[in-house]
């Protein structure tokens, strides 16, 4: 291999690891703090993992990223339910928030029978 090419790579793979690892070549940064479901950060950890990047880096791609698109990087989409759910989805938030009771059984048989009877 050419001494010079060799050299150079050398140099390149230097710097590389300098900016992944925070060294001179690397802009000051700043800390944030995020707060994220455990098996949300395991899960990201193991995907960019198999990237050969950490979870920080990724981060800081989507902001880059984000930043150079002058918004998301990608659609963002409101899912879209038919009535039914949306009925049923504002049904559980009563239920949760207690301005309505939820329905109860004594037994399973009653459960089934309501719902053959559809009730």
């Amino acid at each position: 291999m050419d001494y010079y090419l060799l050299k150079s790579t050398a140099f390149i793979s230097l710097v590389l690891h300098n900016i992944n690892r925070g060294g001179v070549f690397m802009a000051k940064t700043v800390t944030i703090n995020l707060q994220i479901e455990a098996e949300t950060k395991t899960n990201a950890e193991a995907l960019f993992s198999s990237f050969g990047i950490s979870v920080t880096d990724a981060i800081n791609i989507f902001l880059n990223t984000s930043i150079m698109e002058g918004g998301f990087p990608f659609q963002i989409k409101q899912p879209r339910y038919n009535r039914e759910t949306e009925l049923a989805i504002l049904e559980a938030r009563r239920i949760m928030n207690g301005s309505i009771e939820s329905k109860g059984y004594n037994s399973l048989s009653e459960l089934i029978s309501e719902l053959d009877d559809g009730v």
